[in-house]
């Protein structure tokens, strides 16, 4: 095999397609198209958007060209073990807020590792700093158009983000979102809440500024920080009390109104634990103009209530018991779920689950891990099935400290449904 520094590892063949018809087989590696490395996803997808294109396989120590002609638009059938094949560009900032900074010792390498690549955010939606960007990065994505992105704000005060992100370069943020702005990227951008960091002026300043690129930024999130118990010694960042999460949701009402009445779009949104926090109603459907941070767990407490208040009925219980068990802070929904079910005549439970795994003030049900959900609701009366929520799950199919959902049903001895809404608890109780 010629030396080279990477290559695409083929995960999978779809069955009936082009690379199944050329023999290609999982665990080949794809090592060039057309002659030419490919660094990763996008460039295969530009790369095959031919009539002939000629790839160049390895598998075990050999290899061989394969010539294919088909139309322009077909698709080869290929899955990849990863959708960057040169490395993934790592984060470079030392956050004083960073949430893998603060993981139990123990955790697998996986949630450890810092992205910050701006192919991972046109993929997948992560969200990149631009801190790493380099000029051949931003050539590329004007040149290729890759939008929209996401991008992690915090502060557009080029001191008050380079002290909060503890990169010198966190300062260029601004003339980086009007140069992609200005080439027709949309961005979705994220401001992580610090108390004493980048709330009051700072954060109004961050507002206007991101407000005053509309429409290149289509979305702007503000999230309360995580902290969790194992947070390392470094600056003092304390978590959001109930008068911060008031100040932000009076900012965001204020800043909604004038962008809406200038614009037709509120494009800044609060996430839902800022309501929890302060009692406050979750506004609207139509008031999250489509969720487009649903991602980043803004809306979704609105999307339950309102996929709840659509069902019409449930399958009749006739006494039979069920549990359902999630994290604090989403609780009160629980309840009025559980309360539809006992109006169908189930007997309904909702079961709080604490997060002493991280600790903290962690209360959101996606960071349930299986020892906790196991400390809770060992030797409860569960009934005949329990359930938990669909975001506990990570995307191999595990509780995030890897315990598989069976071995924890069979430690708990009852049957498991992780559902992601009233419409999937509705469709598992019909089975």
């Amino acid at each position: 095999m010629t030396a080279r520094t990477y290559a695409a590892r083929i995960a999978f063949i779809e069955p009936g397609s082009i690379a199944e018809a050329v023999a290609l087989q999982p665990g080949d590696l794809l090592l060039t198209v057309n002659g030419a490395p490919l660094a990763d996803y996008i460039a295969y997808r530009f790369a095959i958007a031919e009539e002939i294109v000629t790839l160049l396989v390895a598998r075990d120590d050999r290899q061989w060209e394969i010539e294919i002609e088909k139309e322009t638009d077909d698709d080869l059938g290929l899955g990849f073990a990863d959708d960057v094949f040169d490395g993934m560009r790592r984060c470079g900032n030392h956050c004083v807020f960073c949430f893998e900074d603060q993981m139990p010792a123990g955790m697998r390498a996986s949630l450890h590792t810092r992205d910050d690549d701006f192919r991972l955010s046109f993929l997948h939606g992560n969200f990149i700093t631009l801190t790493n960007l380099r000029a051949a990065d931003s050539a590329r994505i004007i040149r290729e158009h890759l939008t929209p992105l996401y991008v992690s704000i915090h502060a557009t005060d080029p001191a008050a983000r380079r002290r909060m992100m503890r990169n010198p370069r966190a300062g260029q943020i601004m003339e980086q979102l009007r140069r992609l702005g200005e080439a027709g990227i949309e961005l979705h951008t994220q401001i992580v809440l610090c108390p004493g960091w980048n709330d009051g002026a700072v954060l109004e300043r961050t507002l206007a500024d991101l407000a005053g690129l509309y429409p290149a930024v289509q979305s702007v999130g503000i999230v309360p920080v995580g902290l969790t118990a194992h947070r390392p010694d470094g600056p003092a960042v304390r978590p959001v009390a109930r008068e911060d999460a008031e100040a932000v949701l009076e900012t965001v009402d204020r800043w909604q109104a004038a962008m809406h009445a200038q614009h037709e779009t509120r494009l800044i949104f609060a996430a839902d634990e800022f309501y929890y926090h302060t009692g406050r109603p979750f506004p609207r459907c139509e008031a999250y103009e489509g969720y487009p941070q649903r991602e980043n767990g803004i809306g979704l407490s609105r999307i339950f209530l309102d996929e709840l208040a659509g069902l019409t009925r449930f399958p009749a219980g006739k006494g039979r018991k069920i549990t359902l068990a999630t994290g604090i802070l989403a609780a009160e929904l629980l309840e009025a779920l559980a309360a539809r079910l006992r109006r169908a005549h189930w007997d309904a439970r909702v079961l709080t689950v604490p997060n002493t795994f991280y600790g903290g003030g962690v209360n959101v049900a996606g960071l349930l891990t299986g020892q906790d959900l196991l400390a809770a609701l060992r030797g409860q009366d569960l009934g005949e099935r329990l359930f938990l929520p669909g975001c506990a799950l990570n995307a191999d199919g595990v509780l995030l400290d890897d315990m598989p959902p069976d071995t924890l049903a069979e430690m708990l001895g009852v049957p498991l449904s992780f559902c992601s809404g009233p419409d999937a608890v509705k469709d598992a109780l019909r089975t």
